[in-house]
């Protein structure tokens, strides 16, 4: 029978040769990683984990969720295993600070990057509002609606509580921005009930040297001072003031920049007419809406039309500056 110094011996194999191999096979666990990892022991403020290090890990009650946590059993429950993010590297005791919330803050992030390029539509309950605007959760992520785009007429302190449907304007993780627009929300749901061609009345809201900016149920197009009248005009002040009713075409829906071009233009049956008969173009325009329409269907079809025929449209709207673009995107009726 062999006995246990002859078996030591022919293994060659000692205790102290043991915890050398465990040293050196340790696995070296570094800031940044993200390990699976079972829950060991539930404390009141926090957790400890067991990820095969030599010393059972923790995660602080604050680190287990990107939302507010008051009680670790909210998120955690003994022996589970999931996933945890190392947030520190290991203190004087040889132990490592764990995190959930990072795990999760990133992959909001990721997840909101990938809302922003389907140019999604959100819908989320404000929390909080300020000076600036008002604050909502996105994915668990703080976003911010600037005052400009927030459209509706209760006063933004009522807004506590109340779900809005959003898209987003800007998507920072680097500098833990996210901004968004509930304008441009209902911009897009109301742009697609409407149509190129189609003559709508609305109320002059605001003037520019530019154009005027025509509210159409609850979103702002824009009357460019060139789609005005085939007349040269010096000012829109010349022709409209604030609050007046007025019939106008829409010529251009851009859904992407939350953008409705309009015309009066297209619709004087001579031209001049807006300045010198503005009751019988209202009165002709769904006459000229309907020979505008038609002249686009066989533009699209490929239909040479007659040069008399096209005495209602003569040259595209002018160019929209830059500073128009903004201006465009912000003048919806608060």
């Amino acid at each position: 029978m062999v006995n246990q110094k002859q078996l030591v011996k022919e293994i060659g194999f000692t205790h102290e040769d043991f915890a050398a191999l465990l040293d050196k096979y340790d696995y070296h666990f570094s800031p940044g990683d993200i390990v699976p990892g079972t829950v060991f022991s539930i404390e009141p403020r926090g957790a400890l984990i067991d990820i095969g290090a030599k010393t059972a890990a923790y995660i602080p009650i604050q680190e287990m969720s990107i939302n507010r946590v008051d009680a670790p059993e909210e998120v955690l429950q003994s022996n589970e295993t999931r996933e945890f993010f190392i947030l520190t590297d290991e203190n004087e005791d040889g132990q490592l600070t764990l995190s959930i919330r990072r795990i999760e803050y990133m992959r909001a992030w990721e997840r909101v990057r990938q809302l922003q390029t389907e140019d999604a539509t959100v819908r989320s309950q404000v929390f909080a509002t300020n000076r600036g605007g008002a604050l909502v959760r996105i994915e668990g992520l703080r976003g911010f609606i600037p005052g400009s785009h927030i459209s509706t007429r209760t006063a933004k302190e009522d807004l506590v509580g109340q779900e809005l449907p959003l898209k987003f304007l800007e998507v920072d993780e680097d500098r833990n921005r996210l901004v968004l627009s509930h304008r441009r929300a209902l911009v897009e749901r109301k742009m697609n009930r409407l149509e190129v061609g189609e003559v709508v009345i609305g109320t002059v809201r605001g003037i520019k040297p530019y154009g005027a900016f025509i509210d159409i149920g609850g979103v702002s197009g824009l009357l460019h001072i060139s789609e005005i009248s085939h007349d040269h005009i010096d000012t829109p002040h010349s022709v409209f003031n604030v609050n007046d009713e007025v019939k106008v075409m829409i010529i251009d829906l851009d859904a992407e920049r939350g953008r409705i071009s309009l015309s009066t233009k297209q619709l004087e049956p001579e031209p001049g007419d807006m300045v010198k008969n503005r009751d019988l173009v209202y009165d002709k325009a769904e006459e000229m809406a309907a020979k505008f329409r038609e002249q686009m269907m066989a533009k699209q079809q490929g239909v040479t039309v007659q040069p008399e025929a096209l005495s209602a449209e003569e040259e595209p709207p002018a160019a929209v500056a830059p500073e128009e673009e903004e201006a465009i995107v912000s003048a919806v009726e608060e």
